[in-house]
Parts: structure tokens; C-alpha cells; sequence
């Protein structure tokens, strides 16, 4: 939830005490790194900045502790012995972020309480009926402040859909499912490209970021709608995993991120679960070569066969459309790997029966 521009200067004030932190912790964590020959924990960070709120800073002491807690935890992630500073100031500074537990935010009178300040918001999702929990108030690039926060939500009921669709991904299309449904592919970043070009030569900055924000909240419009809509109406959703990440390293890139296929299948994992539908990802190799109808590999292969959308199969003449029926494969594999998962119960003896 976005908060009001007039608290931009105090939480600007907070986030260079948290990259303070940040850069404290993270050469410490090297220091003890080259004279123990151990990695430190965020217990032992805890121990080195415990009094920090009292010796001058004006952060809160949770946010100190979670500091160093996200400090340890991405270190972990990325495997590295020291992770990249957090700048303050100049043209290439940290985004502001400023991390918090549960017991450093209250809810009061439609507006957020942090380190005895009121900040006001647009409450969207009307938070007095929710119990906050951790979270941090994030920068965007045009200087705009957000609360992001955990809440508790009570698990939707099991979905009544029994209906079970497979999704192929593409680029023509977004998607096109088992079901012979074709998703039209919004042109999210190319729409505006023209646009984006003349504020740049221009070197309008302002504009160019609002131009970015204009094309990310699109995209994710776009796909929440679609991946709520697929939840709603399907009890099982299988998917293809394509890999973006390696088709970004092609001259597909740009078509490619503009898509937005990684956020998608997350927004479709967690909405599934939360909606209890069995959703999976399936490896879709041949895919679009195997024939869904009798299972020979007769479609069309390489480079070459990229620009086929339709052909028929040689041995058991069925006409195909490449994505459908790549959904269709995908669907199979989908139901048969659901199947091999359930284990066969023994039939009850009819001493036991009795």
C-alpha cells in the first residue's frame, strides 16, 4: 500500500540508517570471516549492534536485528563471503528499504505507527481487520513509499472446479491450453517503446520512470486477472517450465521478459494453494514434436520448423496446432506423474472386513 509523499523525508532518513547497518554488519561479517575462519550468525551481529538505537540511531532495535537477519539470510542465498554495499547517495544510490518485525508496527486510526510516528497511506485492503506482521516499507525508483506487509488470511475453502487444464507458454500467443483456448500475448513494454525512446533522447528522467512504472503495472495486471481466473475455473493446472532465463540470453530477450512467464507461474503456485488446487510444473521436452493423439514423435524439429504453427501428423493423420497440442502433451505428462504419486491401497481382507 503506497503511503502519503509527505513522509518521503523521514523514511529517506530511516533508510540511510538501515544501509548504515547494512555496511556495518556486512564488514563485520567479513572481519570475523578472516581472523575465525567462520561464518557469523545473526546472533552474533545481534550481539555487536545491541545498544545502537540508544548510541545515536533513531531506528527501531527490531529493525536493527532485521537488518542483520536479511543480511545472513541473502548471504546464504547467494554463497558469498560478503554481499555488495548499500549506497546512500549518488546516481546509482540503494533504493530505500526499511525492514521491520510485528511488534514495530501498529495499526491505529487508519494510519501505521512505526518509532512513534503516525504515516498515513491509501488502506486499500482495510488492515484494522487483519493482524500485521513482519514486513518493510520499500522505495520505488520515482521516490515513492510503500508499506509491504504480512497478514494472517484465512485459507480459502477447497475449490469446487474439477475441470484440469495444461498451459503451454509462447510468444505469438501468451499461452494456449489443453482445452484448445488460445491467450492473446499483451505487448506490454512494445506498446509504449516509442514513447520510452523519445522521453529518453529527450532525457526527460521523470517521465522514463513513469513510463517503466506505466509498462510493470500493466504486466501484472494483466496476469494476476488471468492467473484468478484460471484458479477459479480449474481444480489442476499444469505447466510447461520453460526456462526464461535462458531464453533472455537469445535475441528473443526482449519479447521474453515483456511476458513476464517467471511471475506468472509464482502468481499461479500461490494462488493455487492458497485456493487448494493441485497445481505442477512439467517438463516439456518434444513437446511440440509428439504427437498427442498416437504419441510419435513426427512434428516439426530445429530451427527450421520454429515458424510451423500447424502440421499433421504422418502416422496417424491428425491434424495438429503446435501449442495445443504442446498443451495437450503437457497435460498427459501432468496426469500421468499426478497418477504414479498416489500409491494403490491393498484391498481389505475379509477377515478384516468382518
Amino acid at each position: 500500500m503506497r503511503l502519503k509523499d509527505r513522509h518521503a523525508a523521514f523514511l529517506r532518513a530511516q533508510a540511510h540508517e538501515v544501509n548504515f547497518c547494512w555496511n556495518f554488519s556486512n564488514e563485520l561479517g567479513l572481519k570475523i570471516l578472516e581472523r575465525e575462519s567462520r561464518f557469523c550468525t545473526a546472533s552474533d551481529l545481534h550481539k555487536y549492534t545491541a545498544g545502537a538505537t540508544k548510541a545515536g540511531l533513531s531506528l527501531h532495535s527490531q529493525t536493527v536485528q532485521a537488518v542483520n537477519e536479511e543480511l545472513v539470510r541473502r548471504r546464504i542465498q547467494f554463497k558469498k563471503r560478503r554481499l555488495a554495499w548499500r549506497k546512500s547517495n549518488g546516481t546509482r544510490r540503494s533504493l530505500g528499504w526499511i525492514p521491520f518485525k510485528a511488534s514495530a508496527l501498529r495499526y491505529r486510526g487508519g494510519q501505521v505507527w512505526y518509532c512513534g510516528r503516525p504515516l498515513s497511506l491509501w488502506d486499500s485492503y482495510g488492515l484494522h481487520q487483519y493482524e500485521l506482521g513482519t514486513g518493510c516499507f520499500s522505495e520505488d525508483s520515482r521516490g515513492r513509499w510503500y508499506l509491504n506487509v504480512t497478514v494472517k488470511v484465512a485459507r480459502r475453502g477447497r475449490s469446487s472446479a474439477t475441470a484440469v487444464v495444461a498451459l503451454d507458454l509462447g510468444l505469438k500467443d501468451f499461452a494456449a491450453t489443453s482445452d484448445g483456448r488460445k491467450i492473446a500475448g499483451h505487448r506490454f513494454y512494445r506498446d509504449v517503446e516509442p514513447a520510452l525512446a523519445g522521453a529518453q533522447r529527450a532525457n526527460k528522467k521523470r517521465r522514463v520512470k513513469a513510463l517503466h512504472a506505466k509498462i510493470a503495472n500493466r504486466r501484472k495486471d494483466a496476469l494476476h486477472k488471468l492467473s484468478t481466473e484460471l484458479v477459479n475455473n480449474y481444480g489442476a493446472i499444469f505447466i510447461g517450465n520453460v526456462k526464461a532465463s535462458g531464453l533472455a540470453k537469445t535475441r528473443m530477450a526482449k519479447s521474453v521478459l515483456d511476458a513476464g512467464w517467471s511471475a506468472f507461474r509464482t502468481m499461479l503456485q500461490y494462488k493455487s494453494e492458497h485456493a487448494s488446487v493441485w497445481f505442477e510444473e512439467v517438463d516439456e521436452a518434444f513437446s511440440t514434436q509428439t504427437c498427442s493423439c498416437c504419441g510419435m514423435r513426427t512434428g516439426p524439429k530445429g530451427v527450421a520448423g520454429l515458424g510451423i504453427r500447424g502440421w499433421t501428423c504422418s502416422a496417424c493423420g491428425t491434424v495438429h496446432d503446435r501449442d495445443v497440442n504442446a498443451a495437450r502433451n503437457i497435460l498427459a505428462r501432468g496426469r500421468a506423474g499426478l497418477a504414479a504419486g498416489i500409491p494403490v491401497l491393498p484391498a481389505p481382507s475379509a477377515a478384516a472386513v468382518g
